[in-house]
């Protein structure tokens, strides 16, 4: 008979990414949504969107382009790759929350007149 030990051991190796990176979008998704609380209930749909789609794609982009997959082999690697995907998550909500900010003060202008005003910042 097999000891305990050794199932649990390959039940972390079976799931143990996806939970520790669900784990770490839902403590980032919390962080997030807790320090910037929402103005109204669609911005906290789409905080939790970009918060998620961030710390995915950042964090599947550190592990590719730095060739970390190896790390999943244990629990400790496990762990760090999850900081990677919360630590992806933390902008994810703020750079969306300033492009609507921005998009919104220049709500009415023409595309022309929004092209001048970056231009004439640029040159600062």
């Amino acid at each position: 008979m097999e000891p305990v030990s050794s199932s649990v051991a390959a039940f972390l190796k079976f799931y143990g990414m996806f939970i520790v990176t669900s784990l770490a979008i839902l403590m980032v998704a919390t962080v997030v949504l807790m320090m910037r609380l929402p103005r109204s209930p669609q911005e906290w749909v789409t905080g939790l969107i970009c918060t998620i789609v961030s710390s995915l794609a950042g964090g599947a982009f550190i592990i590719v382009k730095f060739s970390l997959h190896q790390w999943v082999t244990d629990i400790w690697g496990m762990i760090a790759l999850g900081g990677f995907f919360f630590a992806c998550g933390l902008p994810g909500w703020a750079v969306v929350r300033w492009v609507f900010n921005l998009i919104e003060q220049r709500e009415g202008r023409t595309i022309l007149d929004i092209l001048r005003e970056f231009k004439e910042e640029w040159k600062k």
